[in-house]
């Protein structure tokens, strides 16, 4: 089994692409091993001393490391635990992925909010997922776009940078009602 390494814009986070599907069209994110509970891929990538947070994509896998270790060291490891999982038949995931709730939609708001999460899932989305994270939409209130980041994404130094200059303001040119995107955190 051949595993593909790719930087990401995340300094800390490396993306890992094992050649076959890892969620599928689900995605999950693990900032905790606590929280990865249900997963046994995340886990064993958690018992790696270095690991920070681990992120699984349709195809990849991002692994977050904590800023006293090293990707030359944490690097094989990671490889080696994404191999032994993959080979052992095991799960990615026990149970479906759990879906992030969004706030409450006003009726009125509803075809402006089919029309973010077109935008979204066709240009943005993506391009994230290229990077090694993801992006979901969380609500929307009086013009602003409320918008959760995952795997990569989350903790980038440019992220806030992408959001305000990438995402809002090619939003705000398509739908006029949008005012400003928001970073909501769990």
């Amino acid at each position: 089994m051949f595993i593909e390494t790719e930087g990401t814009p995340n300094p800390a986070t490396l993306k890992f692409l094992p050649g076959r599907a890892v969620l599928g069209g689900a995605t999950a994110d693990f900032a905790t091993d606590e929280a990865a509970a249900r997963s046994p891929l995340a886990l064993s990538l958690f018992e790696l001393p270095g690991v920070a947070r681990v992120f699984l994509g349709a195809d990849f896998v991002t692994v977050t490391k904590t800023d006293d270790s090293s990707w030359q060291a944490l690097k094989p490891r990671v490889l080696g635990a994404i191999m032994e999982h993959f080979l052992s038949g095991r799960p990615v995931l026990e149970g479906d992925a759990d879906a992030l709730e969004e706030d409450e939609i006003a009726p009125e708001d509803e075809e402006v909010v089919s029309q973010i999460k077109e935008l979204l899932d066709t240009r943005v989305r993506p391009a994230v997922a290229g990077d090694g994270g993801d992006i979901i939409f969380r609500g929307y209130r009086e013009g602003v776009v409320k918008l959760y980041l995952q795997g990569a994404c989350s903790g980038c130094p440019s992220s806030r940078a992408t959001l305000k200059h990438g995402i809002e303001n090619m939003l705000r040119h398509y739908i006029p009602e949008v005012r400003a995107v928001e970073q909501v955190d769990l």
